[in-house]
């Protein structure tokens, strides 16, 4: 059960009109946007941020930026995140092989050397102490720009964002994130654990 429930989406027009965006990226507007609802100024500037951060701006494509959010979010133990990203992942055209083969990313041929240090990043950037040495910031400006890093930085530190939130709130998990969750991740042993 939720710590706080969501509201129904036409709670607050502007926020309505704005989490739009989600309809495309996942297909719903997910609980904890519904949930930040009570807050509407919370809900608006975490959806502008987000439209900001997933914004494809070129090499870091949009579906590379949801592979790097499942990894930040697998780092945190996030199920509920963990089924949004990998659900988004597919939306946008990730590559089935590196879907089911993501934590294989250090060896696995579906992954370049660029994707490899990105994901890399995502782990040790998501631990607890931060783990991110100066050798991981040398491999990175091998293969991306400045840029490119705030790109991908912004991706996992959304994601802990929303890590801390959902799994805090116990967020209630919808039922097509449960099914991308339940087809690209049990295999990992991945359940909804908490987020019912």
């Amino acid at each position: 059960m939720p710590l706080v429930d969501p509201l129904p989406a036409d709670s607050d027009a502007e926020v309505a009109e704005l989490a739009k965006f989600f309809n495309e990226t996942l297909g719903f507007c997910p609980n904890s946007v519904l949930t930040m609802m009570r807050r509407p100024a919370i809900a608006k500037a975490f959806i502008g941020l987000n439209v900001a951060v997933m914004q494809n701006q070129g090499r870091v494509t949009s579906a590379l930026k949801r592979l790097i959010g499942y990894v930040s979010s697998h780092a945190t133990g996030c199920r509920y995140c963990q089924a949004h990203t990998i659900r988004a992942a597919e939306r946008y055209g990730a590559e089935a092989t590196q879907m089911e083969h993501v934590w294989e990313f250090r060896s696995h041929p579906a992954f370049s050397e660029a994707e490899r240090v990105a994901l890399e990043f995502a782990v040790a950037a998501s631990q607890v102490p931060n783990a991110v040495e100066p050798g991981l910031h040398a491999r990175l400006r091998e293969h991306w720009d400045d840029g490119e890093i705030v790109e991908i930085l912004g991706v996992i530190a959304l994601f802990g964002y929303l890590n801390r939130w959902n799994d805090s709130m116990a967020t209630t998990l919808e039922e097509g994130a449960e099914a991308s969750g339940r087809q690209w991740l049990a295999h990992e042993g991945w359940t909804r654990g908490k987020h019912v």
